[in-house]
């Protein structure tokens, strides 16, 4: 199994950006797609952005498409998600999570994901 621990979070102003770090251990972290999902108060927890085991392929919610970027290093068992032009929409709880790499890209959407971190919190002023 793997660990993951997500760090980068904090208070941004809105326009500004941001870069998450979902750092791994346990199983080699190629051996396994990543996602990052997030969840804001009083709300369910929604999918932002994923990427395949070798990076090559990648996915993003509409909400933060041309404005989110996923990578991942996996010489360094890291995973990053780079915000830009953050909105105070984009305040949330973000969650690394991650996936067998035999999944069907198609289920990466979802969060049926079978490692998950504890959160990083993001906070976007005006």
């Amino acid at each position: 199994q793997v660990q993951l621990e997500e760090s980068g979070g904090r208070q941004v102003q809105a326009g500004g950006s941001l870069t998450l770090s979902c750092t791994a251990s346990g199983r080699a972290f190629g051996l396994y797609h990543m996602g990052w999902f997030r969840q804001a108060p009083d709300k369910e927890r929604e999918f932002v952005a994923a990427a395949s085991w070798s990076g090559a392929r990648t996915y993003y919610a509409d909400s933060v498409k041309g404005r989110f970027s996923i990578s991942r290093d996996n010489a360094k068992s890291t995973g990053y998600l780079q915000m830009n032009s953050l909105k105070p929409e984009d305040t949330a709880i973000y969650y690394c999570a991650a996936a067998n790499n035999d999944r069907d890209y198609s289920e990466l959407i979802s969060p049926n994901y079978d490692y998950w971190g504890q959160g990083t919190q993001v906070t976007v002023s005006l």
